[in-house]
């Protein structure tokens, strides 16, 4: 069995080791060393990586089958003694999430006696979930604060291993479900839990604590956070982005939530007047096109080929069209060849002999495409574009027909 040193010390980075088993795992080579202080993932926290000899250790994870550390390298290792190396800049930064989180998860006990039912620690964010939902803003903002005041009382951090009649009088956050000796970690005075992860001496080393965002799931809510260097970056970069917005507009920073503000209800306000002008310039094109249009038997039938026309603008025009009697509105927009054709169709509410929707479908067929809708109105495209003119035309012959045997 590997001794696995960083129980002992997490803040040991440098050791020597005798090589006793070399194998190759999941297509990389691996080795199995006699003692190590790179910690294999485990407990919702990721891997340690760095070097044994001039080999680079790229992952590190436990064996089921017997327990043994297995270092994934990216190429042989031949030496039979080597010297390790772990990278001490991921190692800390994981030390501080990983206690970060316990302060974090104690203090949604403490507060609002909401537990932690999953943990995950991943290279960019760290995550909790909680036994509870929703939480409010002024909730996450007194646990937040809790966890942090524990942060600048700069408590003793302590883990220890624990015999099974001790376990029964600690006062551990969570109940152990597992028989044998129990790896505890201590924050004094604040927080007991069995963790097998690596862990700062005192809360001090932690740094920032800073709740990112949250996500209800349920009956249960995702606490996103940062700890220690990475708090800092975060607010190091979204400061940067204020400070910029701020000097763009310029204005205070604290000014820039009006800003937002206005400039959202200006937006919508074009928005509305937009979509008023186009209404109005469709309602002129369809005034236009109608009185433009032959009519077949005692039918107006409104056939237009408008090549930089979106389908929705099609649709509106149709619309428009048919609000008057003993109307029907063949629509096309796009056409050059390679490019998509779209395909509407509408008639009047006075025609319910005319059922658009199949005689979309013939048309459809003629661009290579495939549609389909209501009696009254239909859409649909292909993408034999270049073939529109031609669908639009039968579309006529096949609606004259239509209409001599209704």
């Amino acid at each position: 069995m590997t001794a696995r040193l960083y129980y002992d010390d997490p803040y040991l980075t440098h050791f020597s080791a005798h090589v006793v088993e070399r194998l190759e795992w999941e297509g990389q080579p691996a080795v199995v060393l006699d003692r190590t202080a790179f910690y294999p993932t485990g407990g919702g926290q990721p891997h340690d990586t760095g070097r044994l000899g001039g080999v680079a250790v790229a992952e590190v994870v436990e064996r089921e089958s017997d327990g043994a550390v297995l270092h994934l390298l990216a190429e042989p290792l031949s030496d039979a003694e080597v010297e390790g190396r772990v990278d001490w800049e991921r190692r800390f930064d994981l030390m501080q999430q990983h206690t970060g989180q316990h302060l974090l998860s104690a203090a949604f006990v403490r507060r609002l006696k909401a537990n932690t039912v999953g943990f995950h620690l991943s290279e960019r964010y760290a995550t909790i979930d909680l036994d509870r939902a929703p939480l409010s803003a002024d909730e996450l903002e007194a646990v937040e604060a809790l966890a942090n005041r524990v942060v600048f009382q700069n408590r003793p951090v302590v883990a220890r291993w624990v015999a099974d009649e001790e376990v029964p009088h600690l006062p551990l956050r969570k109940p152990v479900v597992h028989a044998g000796p129990v790896r505890v970690v201590e924050v004094a005075g604040f927080d007991c839990s069995a963790c097998g992860g690596t862990h700062l001496r005192a809360t001090g080393e932690v740094g920032l604590i800073k709740i990112t965002r949250t996500e209800r799931r349920g009956s249960e809510t995702r606490v996103e956070f940062l700890c220690g260097d990475r708090a800092r970056r975060d607010y190091q970069a979204k400061n940067a982005l204020i400070l910029d917005l701020a000097q763009e507009f310029s204005v205070g920073y604290w000014e820039l939530a009006g800003v937002v503000h206005r400039l959202a209800d200006d937006l919508k306000a074009a928005r509305h007047e937009l979509r008023r002008s186009r209404d109005a310039l469709l309602q002129a094109e369809a005034t236009a096109l109608w009185h433009q249009a032959p009519t077949v038997g005692e039918v107006r039938v409104v056939q237009a080929h408008l090549t930089d026309r979106t389908p929705e603008e099609l649709k509106h025009l149709a619309q428009h069209l048919v609000e008057r009697p003993r109307t029907v509105a063949l629509l096309a927009a796009g056409g050059p060849a390679g490019e998509k054709g779209s395909l509407t169709f509408a008639r009047s509410a006075d025609l319910p002999a005319l059922h658009m929707g199949m005689l979309l479908r013939r048309a459809c067929e003629t661009i290579g495409g495939r549609g389909g809708g209501r009696p009254e109105f239909a859409q649909g495209g292909g993408p034999q574009g270049e073939r529109l003119a031609q669908a639009l035309e039968d579309s006529v012959h096949l609606l004259s027909e239509m209409m001599e045997t209704r």
